[in-house]
């Protein structure tokens, strides 16, 4: 099998202070191949998007470090790189498009000039090719009137027609990688539906990989090739996402497939995983889900468990799972 394009391991990003050393990351491993789009998905604060800034390097300064693991990219080590040398990645092989369009673009800057910002950097285009460029990218993503919008400023365009920009600007270089974090949150289920199926029809045409970050498994179940779950800043699992909504095993998996709302089971409450996320300052010594989880034991709360292979490529962090389910 070929090597994936992108491989993390153990990945630990802190955010450091003289008082403390607060874990938003803590040992992740991720692959993401060829052509494949991979979700990240878990609760607010379960390390997404720590994640995702810390394979782009972009991490708040200067309390966000990277302590520990690799972060290899076409099989180079992002983290031996200088901050020239990524900023030569970023935007060009690698790209992210960031939760909300609004406060991602420059209010004072055209949406023209800001995708054509791009393609100065890193195509060395004259400035009329790169708004030529701009217009193109706009209306491959579907964005009606590219000749004018790209005249027009982000308070004049609607929700979604930001986030196409921001997709048009992302893709404008044709990168190797795009991280999208949560890209459709506070759209209406419309707009949402249309960039997602804009995702995937960019993946299916240029080839580009992917990393989805979302809460919503709905979107992961649309999106999704593999699936990494992460709690407290871990990965509790991985898999096939054909396999994990057939055959989730971990209980935190399970409790937020049984919080999803269903349409054939009417049920008047909806289900919600009982008590909160640890916090990051004093994270437990054992399983950090141990405290909201009815499968736990008393070794539970004493070891931290291993992210283990419980069958072919799907891997579970709890030590009371095995393939079918049943507790050791």
């Amino acid at each position: 099998m070929a090597q994936p394009l992108l491989e993390v391991r153990d990945l630990k990003t802190y955010f450091v202070s003289k008082e403390s050393r607060v874990p938003a990351v803590d040992g992740i491993d991720l692959d993401v191949r060829q052509g494949q789009i991979v979700c990240i998905v878990g609760e607010s604060g379960c390390g997404k998007s720590m994640t995702s800034l810390s394979i782009m390097r972009l991490l708040p300064r200067p309390r966000g470090k990277i302590v520990g693991g690799t972060i290899l990219f076409n099989g180079v080590d992002l983290l031996d790189l200088t901050e020239k040398q990524m900023s030569q990645l970023r935007g060009n092989e690698i790209s992210m498009i960031f939760q909300e369009p609004m406060t991602a673009l420059n209010p004072v800057l055209s949406i023209g000039d800001q995708i054509a910002e791009v393609l100065l950097r890193h195509r060395r285009l004259s400035r009329r090719e790169a708004t030529e460029r701009a217009v193109q990218a706009l209306t491959f993503v579907g964005v009606p009137r590219a000749n004018e919008i790209v005249h027009e400023y982000p308070h004049q365009l609607s929700g979604g027609l930001r986030q196409r920009v921001m997709i048009a600007m992302a893709m404008a270089c044709e990168p190797k990688l795009l991280i999208a974090d949560e890209p459709t949150t506070a759209l209406d289920v419309t707009i949402q539906a249309q960039v997602l199926q804009l995702m995937k029809r960019l993946r299916d045409e240029t080839g580009t990989s992917m990393i989805l970050i979302s809460h919503d498994l709905g979107v992961v179940a649309e999106m999704a090739d593999h699936v990494v779950v992460m709690y407290a800043g871990q990965v509790v699992e991985s898999t096939d996402a054909e396999t994990l909504f057939s055959q989730p095993l971990h209980p935190y998996t399970r409790g937020l497939m049984a919080s999803m709302p269903s349409l054939d089971e009417q049920r008047e409450v909806l289900y919600s995983i009982p008590g909160t996320v640890p916090g990051a300052v004093n994270f437990p010594k054992g399983c950090r889900f141990a405290d909201r989880c009815h499968m736990a034991q008393a070794r539970c709360h004493r070891t931290m468990p291993d992210l283990r292979e419980v069958a072919a490529g799907h891997f579970v962090r709890c030590d009371m799972i095995t393939a079918e389910g049943v507790g050791m």
